[in-house]
């Protein structure tokens, strides 16, 4: 299976279904199943920041206690849309489809230019320990055996 590492907290508000767009600089002709993997990261300024410090809350999620170096949610990889402006609380995407305002342009980065990657049917998962990787990466389902 296809797997993407993201930077907390932002992996663990995909897999809590809060977060429904990944943006990224590049594009992908990629779609179907992904795992989305935690980064060892966690940018703790930007956990204290809202919206992100009361969406985690809500779930029992601080800086301090989000998972990292492992699959937390397994999820499908839709559609790949170009986001063609931003108007600096909300930005328009895929050629005047739709607007992504709101809370869910807070979680991600819609400069014009670059992507809206967009994760169907999340189902989150038990944290399964996992070496990440830059771009999409191939993920077996196995536990890092280095971690066990």
């Amino acid at each position: 299976m296809k797997a993407i590492t993201i930077h907390q907290p932002w992996a663990t508000l995909i897999a809590l279904g809060e977060k429904q767009f990944e943006t990224r600089s590049w594009v992908t002709k990629y779609s179907g199943p992904i795992a989305i993997h935690a980064g060892k990261k966690v940018d703790k300024e930007i956990c204290l920041e809202e919206p992100f410090r009361s969406v985690l809350a809500e779930h029992g999620f601080t800086a301090d206690n989000l998972p990292t170096g492992a699959v937390v949610a397994i999820c499908q990889l839709g559609e790949c849309h170009e986001v063609m402006a931003d108007f600096g609380n909300y930005a328009l995407i895929a050629e005047d489809r739709f607007y992504i305002g709101a809370q869910e342009y807070h979680f991600g980065n819609y400069e014009s230019g670059r992507y809206a990657w967009e994760l169907l049917s999340v189902k989150p998962i038990d944290p399964v320990p996992a070496k990440g990787q830059q771009g999409l990466w191939n993920w077996g389902g196995e536990r890092d055996a280095s971690r066990t």
